[in-house]
C-alpha cells in the first residue's frame, strides 16, 4: 500500500504545471503574466490532490482531465489572441513530459507516477525534477530552432518604471528604427503586451496627446518616432524612455520602446522587433 503525502503530490505537480505552461506560453509567444501562470499551476495541483480524496476519484475520467487542462491554460493565457493555439502546444508539452517521465521510470528502478499518471515520488524527487527540467529546455531549443527562419526569435526584457515584462521579439536585421538622439536601436512593441507596465497617460492611439499629457505631469520619459511602413509614408509611434532593455540575457541599457496600437506579428507569435543588435 503507499502512502500519498498530498503536500508533497501538491509541490511536484505545481512545479510541473508550471512549467508545462511556461512553455506552451514561450512557444506561443503569449505575453507571460507570471502570477497567472503560477495561479493556473495552482489549480492543477489542486486539481492532482483532490483525485485521492475519498469518493472523488469520478475526476480521473478523460473528460474531467481535458476540461481541467483547458482550466488551466484559460487562467494562464485567457484573452489571449492565440488561446487555442496555446492550449494545444501545452496538451502537447504535458504529453511530452508523460513520455520523459516513462522514459526515466524505465530506466530507474522507480515509479514517479501513481494510479491516474499524477506525478508522486517518495524517494526520487530529485529524479523527478530533473525529469521536468529537461523537458523544459528540450521544448525551448525545440521552438528557438524553429524560430529562426526567416529571422530570429528571441527574449526581451523591457522594465517601464517599477515593472518588467518579458516578451517575445523578432530579431530582424531590416528592422532600421533607431533613436534620433543617438541612434541606438529602438524596440518597437504591440502596446497590448506592455499593458500593465504603461503609464496612465500613454495611449499608443493618440501619441501626439500622449506626449503633452506627460509633459503636462511633469515627465520627459515620452516622445515621437517617425516611421514608414506599407501603406504609411510618415508615421508617428509613441516611444517611450525604459529603464532597461535584456535581449537574450544581454543588457542594451535605457533603449526607447516604442509602442504600436496593433499586433505586430505574421502568426508566428512575437509581440516585438528589435534590430539585429
Amino acid at each position: 500500500m503507499t502512502v500519498v503525502y498530498i503536500d508533497l503530490l501538491f509541490l511536484l505537480n505545481l512545479i510541473a504545471n508550471y512549467l508545462l505552461l511556461l512553455a506552451a506560453g514561450r512557444m506561443a509567444g503569449a505575453v507571460l503574466i507570471r502570477w497567472r501562470i503560477g495561479l493556473g499551476a495552482a489549480a492543477g495541483a489542486l486539481y492532482a490532490a483532490l483525485i485521492f480524496l475519498p469518493g472523488l476519484d469520478w475526476l480521473a475520467a478523460w473528460p474531467c482531465k481535458l476540461a481541467a487542462g483547458v482550466l488551466l491554460a484559460l487562467v494562464a493565457y485567457g484573452g489571449e489572441r492565440n488561446f487555442l493555439r496555446i492550449t494545444v502546444l501545452f496538451f502537447g508539452a504535458s504529453a511530452a513530459l508523460a513520455g520523459a517521465v516513462l522514459g526515466f521510470e524505465l530506466l530507474g528502478s522507480a515509479s514517479l507516477t501513481l494510479e491516474y499518471g499524477v506525478l508522486y515520488t517518495p524517494v526520487d524527487i530529485r529524479l523527478l525534477l530533473l525529469s521536468f527540467t529537461v523537458c523544459y529546455f528540450v521544448l525551448s531549443l525545440f521552438f528557438r530552432r524553429v524560430g529562426q527562419h526567416g529571422g530570429k526569435l528571441t527574449s526581451l526584457k523591457i522594465t517601464l518604471g517599477e515593472q518588467t515584462v518579458d516578451v517575445t521579439a523578432l530579431r530582424d536585421t531590416g528592422h532600421t528604427v533607431t533613436d534620433p538622439a543617438d541612434n541606438r536601436p529602438v524596440v518597437v512593441a504591440y502596446c497590448r503586451s506592455l499593458a500593465g507596465a504603461l503609464p496612465e497617460w500613454a495611449d499608443p492611439t493618440d501619441p501626439i496627446r500622449s506626449v503633452e499629457r506627460c509633459h503636462a505631469a511633469g515627465s520627459r520619459q515620452a516622445r515621437l518616432i517617425p516611421y514608414r511602413a506599407v501603406g504609411v509614408e510618415c508615421g508617428m509611434l509613441l516611444a517611450l524612455r525604459s529603464r532597461q532593455v535584456t535581449v537574450d540575457g544581454k543588457e542594451m541599457g535605457r533603449l526607447l520602446v516604442a509602442l504600436s496600437p496593433t499586433p505586430l506579428d505574421d502568426g508566428r507569435g512575437y509581440q516585438a522587433l528589435i534590430g539585429g543588435v
